[in-house]
């Protein structure tokens, strides 16, 4: 099988690669190493010696290089993306730029392939909102949904706020309806947070590897609004593994939207509960303020991830505790590299 992945040495893309390669497949990244520390994970990748990997240097906002790269696939992950609300609401062209065109053009290079690919888009729970119509209910350690006991369905009213979830709101609704209107095979996930080796968290993205990577290196750490804010973590070998089986039962899968993460099962608060696990993991913890909430930031956010668990067979394995101690242990096993981010 010949993949192709987008974003390929992105935090997701590195780990899909790696899991995908040591089964014999043959894959091509697609990158423009347009985000910080990125190198890194080509460098580890090539490291292994792979003889089935392809790096390819290019940009999912040009349509010729989208399509010459694509050429002969049988699988697409279109991984790719402008990742943080912050750089949309500062430049939300560019932001539409790389999340609405580039997934334009990953489609249509797509569907004019014979046969035609299977393409699976990475969305995002910024499509659903701030959850405005929803009760939430603040308690001591975190904010909890009054009324959803299984979390956010695929069935919760869209409501894109901020130009990110604009841009992504776009793509996600694309995807679906390419799969409807030209029979492309495609499949949504719309994400909670993922977090694992080889992730360059920052302060706009990748919260959990951001405040571990903080706590190893020393510093102050920022958390923005009051720390209760909740979301479902989901180990990144978990969704590595969801997204291969997602793919090959593409039959029960095509045209589908799917909410995935680790599901009520593993809820955790930003920072009021995360912060013991944490010191447990890494030891002594950064010195820490507060900031305003930024805009787009849901007070809450689960995963109901009951229709992909009856889908597909699946449930997260990985819990948070050893999901941290899995990172950090990776990057205590290449701290050289982890220090170079």
């Amino acid at each position: 099988m010949r993949a192709f992945i987008t974003g390929g040495i992105g935090f997701i893309g590195t780990n899909l690669a790696y899991s995908l390669l040591r089964e014999g497949h043959e894959v091509v990244l697609f990158d423009n190493l347009g985000r910080a520390g990125v190198e890194e994970n080509l460098r580890w990748l090539q490291e292994q010696h792979f003889d089935k990997m392809l790096f390819v240097k290019g940009d999912v906002r040009e349509y010729g290089a989208v399509e010459k790269a694509m050429h002969g696939s049988e699988i697409v992950f279109h991984l790719a993306a402008q990742v943080a609300v912050t750089t949309s609401v500062s430049n939300p062209q560019e932001d539409f730029s790389i999340n609405a065109l580039g997934t334009l053009n990953v489609l249509e290079s797509a569907r004019l392939q014979r046969p035609m690919p299977v393409v699976l888009y990475t969305s995002t729970n910024k499509v659903y909102g701030g959850f405005e119509h929803l009760s939430i209910v603040e308690r001591p350690t975190r904010y909890e949904f009054e009324s959803l006991p299984y979390g956010v369905s695929e069935s919760c009213p869209l409501d894109f706020h901020s130009p990110y979830g604009c841009s992504k709101g776009a793509a996600d609704q694309y995807v679906r309806d390419y799969h409807r209107i030209y029979g492309l095979p495609t499949i949504v996930f719309r994400m909670s947070c993922i977090y694992g080796p080889h992730q360059c968290g920052t302060e706009d993205q990748g919260w959990v590897a951001h405040f571990a990577l903080t706590s190893l290196r020393g510093g102050q750490l920022t958390v923005y609004g009051d720390g209760k804010q909740v979301r479902d973590l989901l180990y990144v070998g978990d969704l590595v593994e969801l997204m291969s089986r997602a793919c090959t039962d593409i039959k029960r899968t095509g045209g589908q939207i799917y909410n995935v993460g680790g599901g009520p099962a593993n809820t955790i608060s930003v920072w009021a509960e995360l912060r013991e696990p944490l010191k447990r993991t890494v030891g002594p913890l950064p010195l820490v303020r507060y900031g305003e909430f930024r805009p787009g930031d849901q007070r809450i956010y689960v995963s109901d991830i009951r229709k992909v668990q009856e889908n597909l067979r699946w449930t997260p394995r990985v819990g948070i505790a050893e999901g941290l101690r899995l990172m950090v242990g990776a990057w205590r096993k290449d701290w050289k590299t982890v220090q170079a981010r």
